[in-house]
């Protein structure tokens, strides 16, 4: 088999794979709490002066119909509130309440200590070399989707 035909040599393959382990491993630590790895990261994403759900879903990649979901579930969690923007009563926003505050701050120390795991086990080249690959990734990608449009 031709080295661009073996999975193995397969960018997105090996992206897919690492993305599967790292998301089974964060809904594992997410279920200790009671959450899932969505919630959490809807609740990193959700600022203390409210975030419009409509900046939510392309923050995080989610669909629409899958983030009104999330929400809902969030909400009757006790985890956020609603509310109609003062100036532009059209615009609903998300706030935290104390509950989810509580489950941010878990979720974020997850996050944090995970992260200081990984860059204590990778060379500090090696990371410099990850994070140049990931943004020619992302121009790549950025690319791809221009012309699909």
């Amino acid at each position: 088999m031709s080295q661009n035909n073996n999975k193995e040599y397969l960018m997105d393959f090996a992206i897919r794979h690492l993305w599967h382990k790292i998301s089974r491993m964060y809904n594992q630590k997410a279920n200790e709490y009671g959450i899932t790895t969505s919630i959490g990261f809807i609740l990193l994403n959700i600022d203390k002066e409210g975030t419009p759900s409509t900046q939510l879903g392309p923050k995080m990649g989610m669909e629409p119909t899958s983030l009104s979901r999330t929400l809902k579930a969030m909400e009757k969690k006790g985890l956020i509130r609603r509310q109609s923007d003062l100036n532009d009563k059209r615009k609903v926003l998300i706030f935290l309440t104390q509950a989810g505050i509580d489950k941010r701050r878990i979720a974020k120390h997850v996050v944090i200590d995970f992260n200081e795991r990984l860059v204590a086990n990778i060379p500090k080249g090696k990371l410099k070399t990850f994070f140049e690959v990931a943004e020619r990734l992302d121009a790549t990608i950025n690319v791809e989707l221009i012309n699909k449009t």
